[in-house]
């Protein structure tokens, strides 16, 4: 797949609920895409598993008339791993996550895939140098993260190891923005970008709940209704130029001061308030963002707050 943008074949290993759902985003293109599981039956299953959600999405109107037929034309099972990745120019390793099963895995395929086939791991958490340790062919392997719906949710995490072929990567890219995907590669590290920041958020809100201070239903409309209505539109260090950075500074230490040092300001803010560095007001924070910009996002914002408000409004009726 080197040096090509469209692989000729896919072989997704591991058809749950990741797997099926990354099928749908190559065979839904017309990418000849090959599913495997533990055993014949169970790959043909989820073949057919594949298709009828593909169906249902169709009739419900959430993808394009058709696309459950072209899927169906262009996905298989496979009785073996070996099977599937024969002649597959991407293998797309998506079974549970444990570093021992990946592994073993990844024997199973470096054993039969071609030299010059690209191995990705769909994991949400393991580092990628940890899972490329003993691979026989380091350069062809990284991380594809995946979230789902993969067929509906644009962000693929794209997550280099340290022997990691740039052109691999490079190549990797490019596929998954012709997929119409919105392809992100990040730094390798545990839970890499989006599951480090969302089970921060996770733990604070369990916690929130233990503390008494308000029910799951409640944590749930509070952050949906507030800083999460804006997270479609702006990522978070977009909304802190917005808002001040020495305003967030202090309010880190109000928390800090009733949580503890768990919530003390983390030393990059510090830094920008120190030097002065707030923002939107002061023409730059962790963004450069002149005040001309700000204007213009905040036009955009209103504009798409309204819309979003309106969508939800149909939806909860």
């Amino acid at each position: 797949m080197t040096g090509r943008s469209w692989p000729a074949g896919v072989a997704i290993v591991g058809a749950g609920t990741m797997g099926i759902g990354i099928s749908h985003v190559f065979a839904a293109s017309g990418i000849d895409t090959v599913l495997v599981d533990v055993s014949p039956e169970q790959s043909e299953a989820a073949r057919a598993h594949a298709v009828r959600l593909l169906s249902l999405l169709e009739e419900a109107g959430n993808v394009g008339r058709g696309t459950a037929a072209r899927a169906e034309r262009h996905l298989s099972a496979a009785a073996t791993v070996a099977d599937a990745v024969h002649g597959a120019e991407l293998v797309v390793e998506a079974v549970v996550e444990r570093a021992d099963v990946k592994r073993a895995v990844y024997e199973e395929v470096e054993a039969a895939a071609a030299a010059d086939s690209v191995v990705a791991t769909n994991t949400s958490s393991i580092p990628i140098g940890e899972l490329a340790r003993g691979l026989r062919t380091p350069a062809r392997f990284l991380g594809v993260h995946w979230f789902v719906p993969p067929l509906l949710v644009p962000c693929v995490e794209v997550i280099p190891a340290a022997a990691s072929d740039e052109r691999v990567v490079a190549s990797v890219v490019e596929t998954l923005r012709r997929l119409g995907k919105t392809a992100v590669v990040v730094g390798d590290g545990p839970g890499f970008v989006a599951n480090r920041i969302q089970f921060a958020m996770f733990r604070e809100a369990a916690r929130v709940v233990e503390d008494g201070i308000a029910t799951a239903e409640q944590v749930d409309e509070v952050v949906r209704s507030s800083f999460g209505f804006r997270l479609p539109f702006f990522g978070p260090f977009t909304i802190a130029d917005m808002a001040g950075l020495d305003v967030y500074a202090d309010i880190f230490q109000t928390l800090e001061r009733a949580l503890g040092s768990g919530f003390a300001a983390p030393a990059v803010l510090r830094e920008h308030v120190e030097r002065g560095e707030y923002g939107v007001k002061s023409g730059r924070g962790f963004l450069e963002l002149a005040q001309a910009q700000a204007d213009e996002l905040i036009e955009r914002r209103n504009r798409a707050y309204v819309a979003l408000a309106g969508l939800r409004r149909e939806l909860d009726a």
